[in-house]
Formats: structure tokens, sequence, C-alpha cells
């Protein structure tokens, strides 16, 4: 019979960790949470003192009674959940459940952690087991207690509204409100127009043109921003010799990269992977728990998933150096002075987590490839070689730039580098470190080199809008900005998928009808909850509670009254609205009653108000009260698929116009063509015009 029982989160973690230990263990798991707040109601008592009232989870029953019967056998117990406030409030959790905490046990329970499942790590964490964190535990209660309030303080309110089925988590609603601000930003921006001029000169002795941008007169950097300065400028360089001005050689250095922490992991795995940041979460876990490896077993492949940090182990660090010397050579080590030093940050680090990486670095991808999934090969990979590379030294390169001067008046630059030492790039380069060498000088160029204008080009571009959130630029802008921790970023982002409050197009995030409402009642009614500082430092103040500092039922205390008044005052505002079914001169075609306009997970249609006796709908399609420029029919709002806004043509298919801004009823001044709203201005949408103009109240 087994003495001790561990007890982990995951069967897969069991699969692994019972080959490790002997038959004196058994190994068990909780698969996750075993007690939460009940569902159907808000499960936190507000009157007194915000005590949370934990239930078991349904389904969780059966699971529990073989934990218990386990436990009984057991002469010690050891708690190895996750090493973060997660995994320490599953601990705890665990203890009230199986009644660990029985003045009359005499069970041994200890909490293990170990931010590897290999068996060194293992065993090592069973030699110094610790007593549960409750300050961990305390943190993990505040933001679930917190969260639970302003869900279920706010969404009923979205619900009468909006529509039935809508939620306002505290970290979702910032989320939906920075894209909803960047698709504001988007519709306002008003392209501006700039030239560039680029020549390419024909270097005596050489058979490589030389290739130089413009940069500017004598007096300084210039920009050129209609075609007649772009044409005055070619013209006088076509008659004007070019000379060499300056020549500067040099060299520098790429520094290796920081090992992954949860958000650049998921930055990189859908920039070089295209993956999603669920998707790479998911295999992410896979590989932490433990894969089937031929001739190995199951084994944990990398460190824990969920990290800030950028530290390693000395042992860790230790065995890459060795790996790297014998694959590469020492002149692939960095000196001590180059190697990579932990990143720097004003919030705390995670629990003082590693950052993630193969917990063995002998155990190259090719080595494990025949025992993985194709996407779990591609996401060890690209961790495997990230860690690698951020043991190496840097990468050197040499250096060239070129000022050049057409007649007395111009100026113009070339610029070039060639690599000389690929250091850590040998193993990992990022999509940047590719056009490094796109210009190529000659080692020989001087100031008495002879230069012959070869052909010179102008080219006319315009300003871009602020790109289109991705999941991963959202998680680097959450990460930035202090909201939310390594294992939210992933539940947020899919959470208001799911929702639809935004739409994922190829890999950009499109605000949808619903989100937009959500997020301007919000905005109005709790600016508070969606303020990005207040979410930020929230974060700050779980920290105290982690350390000890604070306690985590003054936090819910300071921030729950102005919270109801909140909620109150909405609700006033709410239930003087008579939110009834606006009616539309569209007529049933069934029934011959007008129809009415309602609202459903794709946003507005029209449905009979004859329901249940008429079921006859139709799509609804506001007009703009403007005339489509190519066949005189109206244009009204539609949505995508997806739940994105656009504008369109009543006559489609017939008539495919289509533009994603608001029309207006102003014509052009200049050309009479179709403006389209650009935030405070109009814009003509007519190719050869695009006219802009202040927008008049309409």
């Amino acid at each position: 019979m087994a003495k001790n029982l561990v007890i982990v989160e995951s069967p897969a973690k069991v699969k692994t960790i019972k080959k490790f230990l002997g038959s004196n263990y058994q190994v068990m798991a909780s698969m996750g949470h075993v007690r939460d707040l009940p569902k159907s109601q808000l499960g936190v008592d507000v009157e007194n003192d915000f005590e949370p009232k934990y239930i078991t989870i349904r389904g969780k029953g059966e699971l529990l009674s073989s934990l218990r019967k386990e436990a009984k056998k057991a002469d010690r117990i050891y708690l190895a959940t996750d090493p973060d406030r997660e995994g320490e409030a599953i601990s705890w959790h665990l203890i009230k459940a199986l009644k660990m905490d029985d003045p009359d046990s005499k069970k041994e329970v200890d909490r293990i952690t170990f931010n590897e499942i290999t068996k060194t790590a293992v065993k090592n964490s069973l030699k110094s087991p610790r007593e549960l964190d409750m300050n961990l535990v305390d943190a993990q209660q505040a933001r679930r207690v917190l969260d639970r309030i302003v869900g279920y303080g706010i969404s009923p309110l979205l619900w009468a509204k909006v529509k039935r089925g809508l939620s306002a988590g505290r970290v979702q609603s910032v989320a939906l409100r920075i894209i909803c601000d960047r698709e504001e930003e988007i519709d306002a921006f008003i392209p501006v127009e700039y030239w560039t001029i680029d020549a390419s000169l024909n270097v005596k002795g050489e058979k490589t043109p030389l290739n130089a941008k413009f940069y500017g007169d004598l007096s300084g950097k210039m920009e050129i921003k209609d075609k007649k300065t772009a044409d005055d400028i070619k013209d006088y360089c076509e008659k004007h010799d070019f000379s060499v001005q300056e020549v500067k050689k040099g060299e520098r250095i790429k520094k290796a990269p920081l090992p992954f922490t949860t958000s650049t992991l998921q930055q990189e795995a859908s920039s070089v992977l295209n993956f999603s940041t669920q998707k790479t979460m998911r295999i992410a876990q896979q590989l932490y728990e433990g894969v089937d490896v031929k001739g190995q077993g199951t084994v944990g492949l990398i460190s824990y998933l969920r990290t800030d940090s950028t530290r390693i182990s000395e042992e860790a660090a230790a065995a890459a150096d060795k790996y790297i010397e014998e694959t590469y050579g020492k002149d692939y080590l960095p000196e001590e002075a180059a190697k990579p030093k932990e990143k720097k940050s004003e919030k705390k680090i995670q629990d003082a987590h590693e950052a993630i990486r193969p917990t063995e670095t002998a155990r190259t991808p090719q080595s494990v490839k025949d025992s993985l999934s194709r996407d779990q090969f591609r996401l060890y990979q690209l961790i495997w070689k990230r860690f690698v590379s951020s043991r190496m030294a840097p990468a050197k390169y040499s250096t060239v730039s070129v000022r050049l001067k057409s007649g007395d008046k111009y100026i113009f630059q070339s610029s070039a580098s060639k690599l000389m030492f690929e250091g850590f790039m040998s193993v990992y380069s990022e999509q940047s470190d590719k056009k490094e060498e796109s210009n190529v000088l000659s080692a020989d160029l001087s100031m008495k080199s002879v230069l012959k204008l070869q052909t010179i080009e102008e080219k006319q571009h315009f300003t871009q809008p602020p790109a289109h959130y991705t999941e991963a630029s959202l998680v680097r802008t959450l990460e930035e900005l202090g909201i939310g921790r390594p294992s939210t970023y992933s539940p947020t982002i899919s959470t208001i998928i799911a929702r639809r409050y935004v739409t994922k197009e190829q890999k950009n995030l499109y605000v949808t009808e619903t989100g937009r409402a959500v997020n301007n009642i919000l905005k109005e009614a709790f600016p508070g909850i969606v303020d990005v500082n207040f979410t930020a430092n929230f974060e700050a103040l779980l920290d105290g509670v982690e350390e000890g500092k604070v306690s985590w039922k003054t936090i819910i205390e300071n921030f729950y009254p102005d919270l109801k008044v909140a909620v109150e005052k909405a609700g006033k505002e709410i239930e003087e609205i008579k939110i009834a079914d606006e009616e539309s001169e569209e007529v049933c075609a069934n029934c011959g009653r007008k129809m009415v306009i309602k609202y459903g997970p794709y946003g507005k249609f029209l449905a009979c108000p004859g329901f249940p006796e008429c079921r006859n709908t139709l799509p609804f399609f506001e007009k703009t009260g403007v005339s489509c420029p190519k066949c005189g029919k109206d244009i009204v709002m539609k949505m995508t698929k997806k739940g994105r806004r656009y504008y369109g043509c009543i006559g489609y298919p017939d008539c495919d116009f289509m533009t994603w801004n608001a029309p207006s009823k102003e014509a052009c001044p200049k050309c009479g063509g179709l403006m389209v709203k650009k935030g405070s201005r109009l814009m003509c949408i007519n190719e050869d015009c695009k006219t802009v103009i202040e927008k008049k109240e309409e």
C-alpha cells in the first residue's frame, strides 16, 4: 500500500510523475479546481466582510470521494499543483474539500512545487516540502471575488440594454476598450501624401550600382509633400553631378534575444507559426505536462509555461553553455559582460519563475521529432532555439554609411551592413534579421570615388493608419500596460471573441456592433472599470497581497461601495428608458403587420411583431440617407458574417459598392463625389481627389 499520496491537477501529469516515483507513492489528479463560487448567485456575502461562499463544482463529487479514500490510506499527502497563485488556491481548496485541516487529523499535508516535470525536479521538491502560502491563496481570492462582483454587478445591465447572454469581466472589458479605441483611431485617420526619391549610381571600377535615398538639403532633413517638389528635386539631380561627401565605416553587434516569457512566446508563435494564443497555450501545456518520447517514456519537455520572468536557473544555464561549446565552439559563448541579463521590470515577476525553456538542452527538436505531432514539434523547436540562442554570443556586423551630395544643394544617403560573425543567429533569427543585408556597399568606396547617375525614381506614398490589433499585439499591449498576468492573456482574448465582441479576420481583430454597444455602455456608466490605470493598479495591489503587505478583503472593501453606487445609478437610468422594439417601414409579406427591429447574435434583424403566430424574419439594412455613387440606389449599413460593420449598396449583387467608413450626406466641394466620415473630418473617396474638410453637423 502506498504510504504517500501526491495530488496534481491533470491526468497527463499523473502519467509523467508516476514514472519518477516508486510504489510508495500514489499519484492522483484533481482535474483542476474542485471548489468555486456558485454559478447561479453572487456567492459573496457583501454584508459579512465579503466572505466567499464556495461550493463543490458540479460533477466533482465522485472524484473527491476517491481522493478522500486514498487520503485516508496515506500517511503523508503532497499537494503538487502548479507553482502559481491559481495552483496554490487549488491546493487550499483541496485541503478544505478533503477536510485535511481538521484539528483531529494526524495526516502530514505538505505543499511541493516544481518548475519542470523532470525526475530531478520532482524528487528535489519532495526533499524540500513547505506549508501552504496563504498570501498566494488570498491574492487569487481577491482576483476571483472582485471579478465575480464586477461580472454579476454589470452583466444584468448589459442584458437589459443590449441582449441576454452578454458579460462584462474586469480584464475583458479593458481589452475590449483598447481594441475599440484603436478602431476609432483607424476610422478617424486621414492619409497624408508624401514622396520619396531613390537614386541608383554607377561607381567607377565597381560592377554593383550604389543605391541611395533622398535625405534633404544642406540645412537638414527635408520632407517631400507633393509631386511638384519631387519633380523639381529630380530635375535638379539629373542635371548635376553626385559626389561622395562622407564615408563612415564601423561595427555593430546584435544581442541575443532573451528566452521566452508567456507573452513573448504567444507573440512569436503568432508571428512565426500563425498560432492563436489559445492554441499556443494548449500545445505548451502538453509539452510541459509530458509527452511519450521513444526510448525515454513520458517526459516533460519544457519548464512551466505561465511566467513573466526571463530568469534561468544556474543548472539550466550551465547545461546550455556546455551544449553550445561542444556543438558550436567556444567562440559562440558570450563573454561574461555580454551574457544576457534578466529583463528588468517595474512590476513584480510572477512567483520568481524561470523563463520558458527546454527541460534538457541536449534534447534537440530533431531527436524528439518522431514522438511529437507537427504542431508540438514546431512549438518545441521555437522554444528550444530561442533558449539556446539566448545563451550565445552576439552577432557582429561591419557597417558602412555614405553621405552623397547632388550639385551643391541636395543630400542623399546610403547605408549597408554585412554579417561578419553569426553568433546566436546560427541557431535563431527573427523576421527582421533577414533584411539586414538588403543593400551592398563596396569596401573601396571613398571620397575620391567617381559617381555617375544611372536612374533616379520618385514614388508617391500615403501615411498608413495604426494597424488593427492582432492577438499577438494585444498581448504585448496588455503586458506593457500591466493588465492581467501570464495566465490571463489567452482566456481574456478567447472570451471577447466567444462573446462576439470582436471578430477575427485573417489575424486582425475587429470590433462587432455588439462589442461597440457594450463598450459604449461601460465607458458611460462604469468609466472606472474600463480604465486602463485602474486595472493595472489592481494587479499591483494583488502583488501586495501576495507579499503579505495588504489584506485582500481591504481591496474589495475599498472597491465595492463605488461599484454599488455606479450600478444603482445605471440601473435607474436604464429603467427610465423604455426599450421597445423599433417599428420599421417594412410590411410583413405573410400577415401585413409592420415589421420591428430586433437584436440577435449577429446584430439587428427585422421580425414580425405577430410572433409566435407569424415567424417571418428579414435582414435589417439601416439606411444612411446617402445614394450609391455607382448606381444611385440607397447605401445601407450591413454586417459581415463575423459581425463587422460596413456600408454597401442595397442593390447588391447587381452593384458591388462598399466602404468601411460611414458615408456623409455632404458631397465633395471639389469634385461632387461621395465623402466618408473620418473622425471629426470628411474625406472624398475619389482616388483622384481625396479632398479633406471639417465635418459639419448633420
